[in-house]
């Protein structure tokens, strides 16, 4: 693709035009345009050959006005401190569009994971603790997995704080494996609440989930359980999933004449999302051009990977049958890619609406780790579909009573949180 856009120029703009909406003081648009704080460092590492190579690192905390920061920590080679600020701009939306007393956070470290070993990897997010320990914390900053991280990596970074001021604390990371304090539903999270608004926005638009086809882009943890769940929770067929490949260094499409079995691609896809070529070969499925998933004859499309996916460029190219754009990925749609959706009449469940469901099940992580006592899966999902569902229908009835597109409406609903939470505190 030609169009590249800064992704933390998107987030602004976005949170221009729903401020111009909501008629914001200039005081009030410049503290919220900008993060509250930004850390950068260095990160010195001790390779296993004996060497000693210094990465990257970020953390930046947009707002905290409705409670501690919060949001992920991504290791790719492509991080940027304005990726970094885009996503924690877009957590404050999403922890207050889900309603949860939380705010905006984001980290990241410039490194592909796939290249270090698991001793270098655990030396890193040592590391990252260790420039970060002072400036976060349960009450304060509440960091969690992202693309490239892990729960056995959040488990790491969870003890090097614990040996750093003195006493464990399970609550400082979330995202965490089950016996460290981590919530049952963890895992299948964001890509349930994916699909919990998905079945919201097809009930709404009278679809039968039963006859309907999804594409989706991606297949790490998000895409795994959007697809998974599309299918077992929604009865639909899934025409494709798209994935990394370590080993060629490019991006494929897999799809299958009889539909993808998400469970089987699972069985062969490692920890980056990367799908065992051969043996999805020997299963019948067919490897396409990367952007393949995008063409897709499907209702729902799926954006389920990175940033900037549908643009002016690619837009036009999401077939004439699809109905719902489910935007799993943080910021998969420029500023010109809405223009084009927009005059499609397709309707969007936006990407801080759409993927709450991993920071909101942190939170229930959260609030298990101060009780010291822990829910069952059954219990998490429910509360996981209560809010999702809840969430979904403020939107879109924010939506038809201002009569705005889907993504202004979000902001709407979240800005208007953030900023009351902000004079109830004497901000502005």
């Amino acid at each position: 693709m030609s169009e590249t856009q800064n992704p933390f120029e998107t987030a602004q703009a976005q949170f221009d035009k729903g401020a111009d909406l909501l008629g914001l003081p200039d005081d009030v648009r410049q503290l919220l345009r900008w993060p509250l704080r930004e850390f950068h460092f260095r990160i010195p590492v001790k390779m296993d050959d004996g060497s000693t190579r210094v990465f990257t690192g970020f953390r930046v905390q947009h707002n905290d006005a409705r409670g501690p920061s919060k949001g992920g920590i991504r290791f790719h080679p492509n991080e940027t401190i304005d990726t970094v600020r885009a996503r924690a701009t877009w957590m404050t939306w999403k922890c207050a569009v889900a309603d949860i007393p939380l705010g905006g956070g984001k980290g990241g470290v410039i490194v592909n994971p796939a290249t270090l070993s698991v001793t270098e990897k655990e030396r890193l997010c040592r590391g990252w603790v260790n420039q970060m320990w002072r400036n976060i914390g349960p009450r304060m900053d509440v960091p969690a997995p992202d693309v490239g991280t892990t729960p056995q990596m959040m488990a790491w970074m969870m003890d090097e704080y614990s040996k750093l001021i003195g006493n464990f604390t399970p609550g400082v990371f979330t995202g965490k494996p089950v016996d460290m304090g981590g919530s049952l539903g963890r895992t299948e999270a964001t890509g349930y609440g994916v699909i919990y608004t998905v079945r919201e926005a097809m009930k709404h638009l009278g679809l039968d989930t039963k006859n309907s086809i999804a594409a989706l882009q991606g297949f790490g943890n998000v895409a795994q359980y959007a697809a998974i769940g599309f299918v077992e929770m929604l009865g639909g067929k899934v025409a494709c999933v798209s994935c990394w490949d370590g080993v060629d260094k490019k991006p494929y499409t897999y799809s299958h004449p009889a539909g993808v079995d998400p469970r089987f691609l699972q069985s062969i896809t490692d920890q980056y999302g990367t799908i065992d070529q051969a043996k999805a070969a020997a299963a019948g499925y067919v490897k396409e051009d990367a952007m393949a998933w995008i063409d897709k004859e499907a209702d729902v499309l799926i954006p389920a990977a990175l940033e900037n996916m549908l643009t002016a460029e690619t837009a036009p190219r999401i077939h004439q049958r699809v109905r719902v754009i489910a935007e799993g990925a943080n910021g998969p749609t420029t500023l010109e890619g809405d223009v084009v959706i927009k005059q499609r009449g397709i309707f969007v469940i936006p990407d801080f609406l759409c993927n709450a469901g991993g920071v909101t099940t942190s939170y229930f992580e959260s609030v298990q780790n101060d009780m010291n006592f822990y829910w069952n899966k059954e219990e998490v999902l429910q509360r996981l579909d209560h809010k999702m569902t809840k969430a979904f229908h403020d939107v879109l009835e924010m939506a038809e009573e201002r009569k705005v597109y889907m993504r202004d409406a979000a902001y709407l609903v979240a800005i208007d949180k953030v900023v009351r939470s902000m004079r109830l505190r004497g901000w502005v």
